[in-house]
């Protein structure tokens, strides 16, 4: 593979798009110069990439085909290690490790008499490190593929899993998704018990769901076991081993083998951007020192979260990390991965206390984490070259550029990155604005404020929005009347008529304008109220609002089974003209006196009247397409919990009236020369500007989203 890499970085295509980035292409080919000559090295010393991101299978323990024991561990500051447990009587003198070179240590253990395995399926084990200050320390291993946590117990324990029988796969990998609309989930919480719920209810109970919502993707969070449950699974303590507290490693598997029968994609959140500080369950101190897999003093902890930092430069670490990936992709068959805490990883400051303004020169520089940024692009190249359907998203703050470019250019070789600014623009719209200020073109700026060629998951509101500190779009709009006027058979009341018009119209524009995906967070479809926050001491371990209520959806007499119903039928309905696949949408009108936004995008046009009061009939718009239209999805259809002012069968005809630069329009007043000379300034950067000749008028009730599609062109 590495013998396959271009000599050096091949920039033309990139700086052709994006010309600015010629200053810092020195440190392009600096970042692919790095990159491929640890690749190069990885093939000279270790036989190649796909043999070193197999450390699973020697390293930690592993049955052999003779039915023996091999056990592989890699502590460099250890002077002895043992292995303990069930099968020895947790005797620390009787079986020790070998000491091999470069840190790493070595033990075999015989079959037994009856030719069965010495160490059992189920038992208890662990790793004894006989530190340089003399103390012997229990550890589990780094390696450690199931462990448990019994009810009383403050820690966990290292259990073999080794079944006589593996689980058999049913169904393949399915093909990757044209467009990615991704359902962010969370498996502990799917459910409207107050308990932690397990694999087996959500294969059972929420697959079903997410399919029928139209969502292709699912994104599992907090999969990798954290011995603190409310960390949402950002303190991994073992990085091999699927959550306990939800099932059996089998029973996980069984949920991504179903989920695929549904052509469903699974992501895995990984979280390589740090570790627990945990010593007696995690990777903290495994060896004694404070150097073993992370780098040692002020720069191996993260100021804010307290948690233990990966160095990236060390040999062992690449192998432990870069096998990590290929587990999960070998042993579950997930489809792809959300790289957590990206922007962490790719500055020496971690982003802490940095605002992020968008100047290049924050970007490249000594700031830059170049072994973060290495191994970021060898694990893209790995996954991609050995899956090339896989699908990699970063978690990037900052917005670098090119970290979703091809690492050939010298980029981070990521297929998405987040569109993180938009979920926090609606909550600052909500939190500060009154609905008559809200302005248009600072919305539509957010939404499409986006480098070319590097594709981004859009989203209204996930996980971040919904924890404890913060509430739902739901919740933000309609609060406590949530409780008390969600009725079908009572009157909307105007906040609830605003909150759910609003909400509608939020998902839909996000949706259509706002990325090349999009994402929502399990409950959110259909309107979640309240907000999350898993048990803990500060709410005397309640798990009340660590559920997800269901039971609200599935009431037909409440109003939050039409936001459900409009959310399948949005998915469903991109699905069939894909936006989300095309190019970024031509924005035709950004109207600050009328509140309405107009774009084409995927053959279809999108207007949106956020006006709270005013509704406008032979409102004129800007088309490219001559033709006939009809309306395919509007916000405000009485199914959606609307007032149904808009008639489906209506036929709207493009005349040949200029309007917006667009050749065809449906009745549009004139914007002034602000507003006109900002829509140029759009389409230089996001669209191509055309002679525009024609228009089409429309019905735009107050509060609303509509969608038309072309059904006859006379092109």
């Amino acid at each position: 593979m590495a013998a396959g890499l271009p000599a050096e970085a091949q920039l033309d295509e990139l700086l052709e798009l994006d010309p600015y980035l010629e200053p810092y292409s020195e440190n392009l080919r600096q970042r692919y110069n790095k990159f491929a000559s640890l690749a190069r090295s990885i093939e000279e010393n270790e036989g190649g990439l796909d043999q070193f991101s197999r450390g699973y299978e020697s390293f930690g323990v592993n049955r052999q085909p003779d039915g023996g024991i091999y056990c592989k561990e890699w502590a460099p500051g250890a002077k002895s290690v043992s292995l303990v447990g069930d099968f020895n009587d947790w005797n620390a003198t009787s079986h020790h490790f070998k000491k091999l070179q470069y840190g790493k240590w070595e033990l075999y253990i015989p079959r037994s008499a009856d030719g069965s395995s010495p160490i059992l399926h189920g038992s208890k084990l662990k790793v004894v490190i006989g530190s340089k200050t003399g103390k012997q320390i229990y550890r589990i291993s780094p390696w450690a593929r199931y462990v448990t946590r019994e009810q009383s117990a403050f820690t966990y324990d290292w259990v073999h899993w080794d079944p006589p029988q593996r689980y058999m796969y049913k169904h393949r990998h399915p093909p990757r998704p044209r467009s990615m609309r991704i359902y962010e989930a969370h498996v502990g919480i799917a459910s409207p018990e107050g308990k932690i719920a397990s694999y087996k209810n959500f294969t059972q109970n929420v697959l079903i769901r997410i399919k029928n919502l139209g969502y292709n993707c699912i994104q599992l969070m907090a999969i990798m076991e954290h011995a603190y449950y409310a960390s949402f699974g950002y303190q991994v303590t073992n990085f091999f081993a699927a959550s306990s507290r939800y099932g059996t490693p089998d029973e996980l598997k069984e949920l991504i083998d179903v989920a695929h029968s549904m052509g469903l994609f699974v992501l895995l959140d990984v979280v390589h951007s740090h570790a627990s500080k945990n010593t007696e369950d995690g990777l903290n101190l495994f060896d004694g020192t404070d150097s073993c897999f992370f780098h040692s003093g002020t720069r191996g902890t993260h100021l804010l979260w307290g948690s233990r930092l990966f160095n990236y430069s060390n040999w062992e670490v690449m192998r432990f990390l870069l096998s990590n990936l290929r587990w999960w992709v070998e042993e579950y068959y997930f489809d792809g991965f959300r790289f957590d805490g990206v922007t962490s990883m790719l500055y020496h400051h971690h982003g802490i206390k940095v605002a992020f303004s968008g100047g290049y020169s924050e970007y490249f520089g000594l700031q830059n984490d170049d072994d973060s940024l290495a191994y970021l692009m060898l694990s893209n190249y790995m996954l991609h070259s050995f899956y090339p359907d896989f699908i990699t998203i970063a978690e990037d703050v900052s917005g670098m550029p090119t970290v979703c470019r091809p690492v050939i250019e010298g980029g981070g070789g990521f297929d998405f990155r987040l569109a993180m600014a938009v979920p926090d623009k609606w909550i600052q719209i909500l939190k500060e604005l009154k609905d008559e200020d809200w302005n248009m073109g600072n919305i539509v700026y957010t939404l499409t404020n986006r480098r070319y060629g590097e594709k981004c998951i859009a989203y209204a509101e996930s996980h971040d929005q919904a924890l404890v500190g913060d509430k739902t779009l739901a919740f933000w709009l309609m609060d406590a009347e949530m409780y008390t006027n969600m009725s079908v058979v009572t009157p909307l009341t105007p906040v609830v008529d605003r909150g759910m018009q609003l909400h509608k119209m939020i998902r839909l524009i996000t949706h259509a304008l706002g990325g090349e995906g999009y994402l929502n967070f399990i409950g959110n479809e259909f309107g979640h109220p309240e907000w999350l926050d898993f048990p803990r001491t500060g709410n005397n371990e309640s798990y009340y609002y660590a559920r997800r209520q269901f039971n609200l959806l599935d009431n037909n007499l409440l109003r939050y089974s039409q936001l459900n119903t409009f959310d399948a039928d949005m998915n469903k309905l991109e699905e069939k003209y894909g936006w989300l696949a095309a190019p970024p949408a031509y924005v035709n009108e950004k109207h600050e006196g009328n509140k309405v936004i107009a774009f084409e995008r995927a053959n279809l046009l999108f207007i949106f009247n956020f006006n709270p009061e005013k509704s406008f009939p032979d409102y004129r718009v800007g088309i490219d397409q001559p033709g006939k239209y009809k309306i395919v999805l509007d916000t405000d259809a009485s199914s959606y919990g609307g007032h149904g002012r808009l008639n489906h069968n209506t036929e709207f005809f493009t005349d040949c009236q200029s309007q917006n630069n667009r050749p065809n329009s449906m009745m549009f007043p004139r914007d002034d020369f602000s507003q006109r000379k900002a829509y140029l300034y759009e389409l230089v950067n996001y669209g191509t500007l055309h002679s525009c000749e024609n228009s089409l008028k429309v019905y735009i009730p107050s509060r609303t989203g509509i969608i038309l599609a072309c059904v006859d062109s006379h092109k």
